[in-house]
């Protein structure tokens, strides 16, 4: 249930400020990605890519995450003698992996920042005022 909830506040989030949001991303594949995903409604009706694309696959991951969650913690506490010496471990190297992005994302802002502000005048020996 928790699964379908989260995936209709993405979608009437995305709904009301997805372009705006899309608009000030500069990443090329993001943008190919949402321009296909723009061209399955109108190849497949929009009815059937909502009940299939969203309803669908919402019920079918929100089934299988859990469940293999379950299924791998009673794997490694089957196997692995104190679990809990490995779990702040592995919690923070899933912290640490997904701020890798953000933090690439910030790097290429500034790179673009920077390109932005070197103007000729900036740049030694080029023409300025």
């Amino acid at each position: 249930m928790g699964t379908v909830a989260g995936a209709q506040a993405g979608f009437w989030t995305g709904r009301r400020a997805g372009r705006a949001a899309l608009a000030r991303i500069g990443n090329r594949r993001l943008r190919a990605g949402a321009d296909r995903a723009e061209l399955l409604p109108a190849r497949y009706g929009y009815a059937r890519a909502v009940v299939l694309g969203r309803f669908l696959w919402q019920v079918i991951g929100g089934l299988a995450w859990p469940q293999s969650l379950v299924l791998g913690g009673y794997w490694l506490g089957d196997s692995v003698r104190r679990p809990d010496a490995y779990l702040v471990p592995a919690a923070a190297a899933v912290v640490v992996v997904s701020l890798v992005p953000v933090a690439l994302e910030v790097l290429r802002g500034r790179r673009a920042e920077r390109a932005g502000r070197d103007t000729p005048a900036d740049v030694p020996g080029g023409s300025g005022p």
